[in-house]
Formats: C-alpha cells, sequence, structure tokens
C-alpha cells in the first residue's frame, strides 16, 4: 500500500495527506471485502487445499521466527523485508550489534515457554500453565528492565508509551479525483492479498482444532474491521499469523477471547500504557518464537511425501514461496499448482471398462481382472461431468475403447453391437458434451454399434431431451440399471443370431 501511495505523495511533503490516503485506501478495502462477503464468495476458501495450508504454515513459522532474531539478538538494524535471505542477510551484515546480554535472557524465556508448552502436553489438566506463561514472561521482563535499567546493558525495551486511543480520522478521508485512482488500486490489490492472508491464518489453525470456518463470515469481519479502523486512525490489517499462534497456544478457543483482549487493551491504553513501556523487546520476540516453533509440521509433509508426491510439490512451493520470496507470491504460487492439478483432472475425467463379478456386481475390469464380460457387449463408465475441456478427450477414450475391444473381439470371432456407458457419475453435461455425444454416436453408427445409456442423472436427462439425442438413439435405450440394459441387449443379440442362422439356412 505504500509504495503504490509513494508514487503520487511522500511523506516527507505532505505527511496529512500522506495519511489521509491511507486511510482511505484502507476504507476501500474494507468496503470491498465485506462485499464479497455479503454476496457470498466465501467458496475461494476452497481453493485452499491441505498440503497448501500446511506448506503456508511452515513458511510462514519459519519467517517469523527468524524475524525474531532481531529482538533476540538486540540488533538495531534490520530489513523490512520478509524473506529468509533478505533476514539471514540483515542478521550477519549487523552482527556487531548483537549483544550476549540479550541472547542469554531470550534463551531463559524461550526455555521457560517451552518447558510450558511440554506440561501442558503431558498433563492436559494443567493447561493454565501455558495460558499465563506468556504473560509471566512479559512481567518478569517489566520487572527485569526496570530493577536493572535493562537499556544500559544493551537490553532494548518497547519506550515510552502514551496513555489514550487513537482519535477519529474521518475527517482525513480522501476521496479528491487527482488521488482516487491510487487508493483505488492500493485499496483493491491490498484487500485481496489481505483477504487471502487471512483466510488462509483462519483455516490453518482451524484445522488443527478440526474445525469448520466460514469464509463469507470471514470477510465480512476482516472487511468491518477494516473499514472501523480506516475512520478511527487505523491503516489495513488482516487476521495476523504471529498473534494468532500466540491465541492458540495460550489456549483460546472462540471469539468472547477477542472481546476479553479488546477490553484488556482498552483499560491498558487508558491506564496502564506507561508502565508496559519497560517491556523488553527480547521478551515479545520469545513470546512469538515459542508459538512459532510448533507450526512447522514435519511429519505432515513426510507423510504427503509418502502419500502424494504432487501433493507433497504443492505443499514445498507453498513453504519455499513463502520463506525466499513473500508471503503472498508463494499462497497464489501454491494455489496455482492446485488449479492445475485440478484443471488436469477435468481435462482427463476417468473412464473405466465394467465386467460382471459376482451376483450381477458390476466394476473396474483393470481393478478386479477375473471379472466376465457380456458377449456383444461392451459396458463403460464415465466418471466425471462432460464439459467443454474434456469432451473430446471423452469421444476419444470411447473410441479406443471400441478398437481395442474390437480387436480383440475379431479374434474372437464374437463383434460388438452394443455400447452401454453408465451415466450415474456424469453429473452435468454442457452443449459442447452433446454434440460430442452426437458424434460419438455417428462413429460408432458406422460401425453397426448402438449407444445404450444407463441411469443418467436428472439434469443431464433434461439437456438430453432437449436436444434431440434421446430421440435419436431411441427412448428405449435408457435404462435405469445395467442388468436391465444387458437383459435387452441379449434378447436382441439372441433375435439377431436366430435371424442370421435361418437367413444362412435358406441360402
Amino acid at each position: 500500500m505504500a509504495e503504490s501511495i509513494q508514487q503520487k505523495v511522500k511523506p516527507e511533503d505532505n505527511m496529512q495527506l500522506y495519511v489521509g490516503l491511507f486511510y482511505t485506501a484502507t476504507l476501500i478495502s474494507g468496503l470491498l471485502q465485506t462485499a464479497l462477503g455479503v454476496f457470498r464468495l466465501g467458496f475461494l476458501v476452497d481453493f485452499l487445499s491441505h498440503s497448501t495450508i500446511t506448506g503456508f504454515m511452515g513458511g510462514t513459522a519459519l519467517v517469523i521466527c527468524l524475524q525474531q532474531l532481531k529482538g533476540m539478538l538486540g540488533l538495531k538494524h534490520f530489513t523490512s523485508h520478509t524473506d529468509v535471505v533478505h533476514v539471514l542477510r540483515a542478521v550477519f551484515e549487523n552482527r556487531k550489534e548483537w549483544t550476549w546480554q540479550c541472547a542469554v535472557v531470550g534463551v531463559i524465556f524461550l526455555t521457560f515457554l517451552q518447558l510450558s508448552r511440554y506440561v501442558r502436553k503431558k498433563k492436559p489438566n494443567l493447561f493454565w500453565v501455558s495460558a499465563i506463561a506468556p504473560i509471566i514472561v512479559v512481567v518478569v521482563g517489566c520487572l527485569f528492565a526496570y530493577l536493572f535499567n535493562a537499556e544500559k546493558h544493551g537490553i532494548a525495551i518497547v519506550g515510552k508509551l502514551s496513555k489514550g486511543i487513537n482519535p477519529p480520522s474521518i475527517h482525513l478521508i480522501n476521496f479528491s479525483p487527482e488521488y482516487i485512482s491510487v487508493v483505488l488500486k492500493a485499496g483493491i490489490v491490498t484487500a485481496m492479498i489481505s483477504l487471502a492472508e487471512g483466510i488462509a491464518i483462519g483455516r490453518s489453525f482451524s484445522m488443527m482444532n478440526n474445525e469448520q470456518i466460514d469464509g463469507n463470515k470471514e470477510m465480512v469481519a476482516i472487511g468491518l474491521m477494516n473499514i472501523v479502523g480506516s475512520l478511527t486512525s487505523c491503516y489495513l490489517s488482516t487476521g495476523p499469523f504471529s498473534k494468532t499462534a500466540v491465541n492458540h497456544n495460550a489456549g483460546c478457543r472462540s471469539q468472547m477471547s477477542n472481546v476479553v483482549m479488546s477490553m484488556c487493551m482498552l483499560l491498558t491504553l487508558l491506564f496502564l500504557a506507561p508502565l508496559f513501556g519497560y517491556t523488553p523487546l527480547v521478551a515479545l520476540a520469545s513470546i512469538i518464537m515459542s508459538a512459532m516453533l510448533g507450526l512447522i509440521d514435519y511429519e505432515k509433509a513426510y507423510h504427503l511425501y509418502k502419500t502424494d508426491k504432487f501433493d507433497f510439490l504443492i505443499c514445498m512451493v507453498a513453504f519455499f514461496g513463502v520463506a525466499f520470496i513473500s508471503m503472498d507470491m508463494g499462497l497464489m504460487m501454491s494455489v496455482g499448482l492446485a488449479l492445475v492439478r485440478t484443471l488436469l483432472y477435468v481435462a482427463r475425467p476417468p473412464t473405466c471398462k465394467l465386467g460382471t463379478v459376482t451376483n450381477n456386481a458390476f466394476r473396474d475390469i483393470e481393478q478386479y481382472p477375473g471379472s466376465k464380460q457380456t458377449p456383444g457387449m461392451l459396458i463403460l463408465k464415465l466418471g466425471s461431468p462432460i464439459y467443454f475441456p474434456n469432451s473430446n478427450y471423452v469421444r476419444e477414450r470411447i473410441l479406443r475403447w471400441v478398437r481395442d475391444e474390437q480387436s480383440l473381439e475379431n479374434s474372437k470371432r464374437n463383434e460388438i453391437e452394443y455400447l452401454i456407458l453408465d451415466f450415474g457419475g456424469v453429473t452435468s453435461i454442457d452443449i459442447t458434451g452433446v454434440e460430442t455425444l452426437f458424434e460419438t454416436r455417428r462413429a460408432l453408427a458406422a460401425k453397426s454399434i448402438k449407444i445404450i445409456l444407463v441411469n443418467p442423472r436428472l439434469g443431464v436427462m433434461e439437456k438430453l431431451i432437449v436436444t434431440r439425442f434421446i430421440d435419436v438413439i431411441g427412448k428405449e435405450s435408457v435404462f435405469l440399471t445395467i442388468e436391465e440394459a444387458i437383459e435387452n441387449c441379449r434378447f436382441s443379440l439372441n433375435s439377431s443370431s436366430q435371424t442370421k442362422r435361418e437367413d444362412v439356412e435358406i441360402a
């Protein structure tokens, strides 16, 4: 957002206008996010696969852990970039600023926090130990900094905090035609990025607790937060990963925890803010780092590798994209790769040849090699909707099955007369798919093969009736079950065989 606005207004030239454009872009972002939720576009959450979430959480946790090295080592200069390369470069380029006092205090705090988590894991009834551990670290850190004058020993503190809350900023909202294009661009772009990150973080932690989130409600909540924030001197925000992780480790389970935190924050700002000015930065860094350490799920990544290599690739793209490029780019790259996989599934739907196993049960002959085939018939099952991306593939697969079967049957001197298509898995079909069925019927008619449909869905059947495909193949060529279709075709085959024998005798 800052980069977009600075192209038009520099903060050193007009700070009030610069800040006003920030608030305006935040307002636009909030309005857009709320509108997306109101118009029920929360289904976009479903594009975040389990593999994406696993890699995203691991990469984000790694990046945030490394960023806490600034506080853990007492660095005064650091980078504004979030990727691993820039962060590590900043850490080692400023190694002269390292202070052993910060490192020792940080290790002590971090060890205490990790021990509290271990206690909660081993004895769940002592969950409160882990819940109060962060506040103990803050209180002890404040007392330590105040009593021993930590700043003189190289341990940085938060610094002076003034009492009070942010003033209203509605008078700074600026929709001037001169700047409207800039704030629209900044607001729309950052709205989508913050939504993607916020919803990804929400879904990540909901999966850890076996819960479900409503994407529409998430969008409305984030949007309303930014609308109110833009009117009270706040810039764009979303669900922060580090604070969410701290809340999760503290045992927060419902929105009531946010209400309590809001009240505590309000009281702190109004009455206690100066006291927290003594909080050592190393204490805050250790709290965040402790929350992050448990979010890199090595076992889940290994499970993905053993189960599905493509899912593992999606996970690694998210992990390394977040770690070495940026959070939003890593997320988009992983989602894009997952969408490519989905498109491959759509464009190459499964088709299989069915045979009889036992008691008229029809199964895939590749899965059940001992299944029996019905003479004179080829039974195929289509397992997905027929749309324009996969219609040619479906036609080619059907015709290839027919060619392969004919070459096999010719060696046995038993010709195919019926192609039975199980449409139970075809949930929908578009006009391109219907035209594909017409083309397939013409190709098969040239080989004296008749198409039989079994169990078409209601929506599919309506389209086939409207497009007169049913009239072309005949209503008698549609059946409820494969058994009924086989019995009818077998009767026709017997009648045809008897007629052929009679013709031979006459000849």
